[in-house]
């Protein structure tokens, strides 16, 4: 679900691909709606691509949504974008312990908590890519 939504560097909130041109892609606003062009000059990052540095190995973003999704219910997530860097630090503990202090800064983290309620404000609740239709384990006999 996160591969459709889209960041655009310069313009503020989310969006999602409407259709495609030879060097531009139409994109409409998940806030309000409105559609707009983004050009091959803009930086267009997909959810789906990002991922959160941790002490051990880098964690996909739509894990992270996950994992404030199950400690707030579904719900909103209750940090303000402009709380202070200690707050923002303290509730990213909670839902990731082992991310990296050094390389998630208080300007990432606030972005991405903006981008969980914006999501969630849309009725998008699943995070995790959908799994294909696993083959059935064959169970053997004994």
């Amino acid at each position: 679900m996160l591969k459709e939504i889209l960041s655009i560097s310069g313009k503020p909130g989310l969006y999602k691909m409407i259709s495609q041109g030879k060097n531009m892609i139409v994109v409409e606003s998940l806030q309000d709606g409105k559609r707009v062009p983004a050009y091959t000059k803009d930086k267009v990052v997909s959810l789906g691509d990002i991922a959160i540095y941790t002490n051990t190995e880098e964690i996909p973003l739509g894990q992270v949504f996950e994992n404030i999704s199950k400690k707030e219910n579904g719900n909103v997530c209750p940090i303000d974008p402009k709380a202070d860097n200690n707050v923002l630090r303290k509730y990213m503990e909670e839902i990731l312990p082992d991310f990296d202090r050094d390389r998630v800064y208080p300007s990432d983290m606030r972005k991405m908590f903006s981008w969980y309620n914006i999501l969630i404000n849309n009725g998008i609740n699943s995070f995790l890519p959908e799994e294909k239709d696993k083959p059935a384990e064959e169970s053997i006999a004994e």
